[in-house]
């Protein structure tokens, strides 16, 4: 499973790729404003340190303006991947980017009916939104597992890139339920190497490392 980063935080994300542990990047307008720069301008930044696709989403609603603003974008580094909304206007910006040879993530998906009609309009991607299923009582990861059925069933290429993970259970749910990639911030990709055990043993090495005047250096 690949992991992306869903952040702007250039700092985060480059201690990250340094480490290996990106994939690609997941932005939109509101993570961005958040570091109080021009948009073009971190999607660029983000772009030049990272290989794999990143993430930058459109503003508008209609589809001709997400037209639009997917060639600006795209024309900012050849690994973006324009990010657009899983409605019918959206739909009809996806056929055309995908169609021009951009790669394309269809966001905001929460049902597997969405997710059917994106690959049909050629997504590169498509994000369905685990955390924010769980919020309203449904099982997010259920809808993983049902999207990576019928693309399966089908053929289609488009990659599911599980999205709105809350948790490092998350991660490894999303991994064994077959999804292509899961976005997530910083801290719960950090997250996943805790365990209770690894520390309890760790301080139980460290003690007996101390008492027997064990040095390397």
């Amino acid at each position: 499973m690949k992991f992306f980063v869903d952040t702007a935080d250039i700092d985060a994300i480059r201690e990250l790729n340094d480490l290996g542990m990106v994939d690609g990047v997941t932005t939109n307008p509101s993570i961005i404003a958040k570091s109080g720069r021009n948009i073009l301008e971190v999607t660029k930044e983000i772009c030049d340190m990272v290989d794999g696709p990143v993430s930058a989403e459109v503003v508008s609603l209609k589809a001709d303006d997400m037209i639009a603003e997917g060639r600006k974008l795209a024309k900012i580094a050849p690994n973006i991947a324009v990010k657009v909304p899983l409605t019918w206007d959206g739909l009809k910006a996806c056929k055309v980017l995908s169609d021009e040879g951009n790669m394309v993530n269809v966001t905001l998906c929460f049902s597997a009916n969405q997710a059917l009609l994106a690959a049909k309009a050629g997504a590169t991607f498509i994000s369905p939104f685990i955390g924010r299923m769980d919020d309203i009582n449904l099982d997010g990861l259920d809808l993983i597992e049902d999207i990576r059925t019928i693309y399966d069933n089908y053929g289609f290429d488009t990659q599911i890139l599980a999205a709105s993970i809350r948790s490092a259970n998350h991660m490894s749910e999303c991994a064994k339920i077959g999804a292509d990639v899961a976005t997530a911030p910083p801290s719960v990709i950090k997250a996943m190497a805790n365990h209770v055990l690894t520390d309890k043993g760790l301080a139980g090495f460290m003690a007996d490392i101390e008492k027997a005047g064990i040095k390397i250096l």
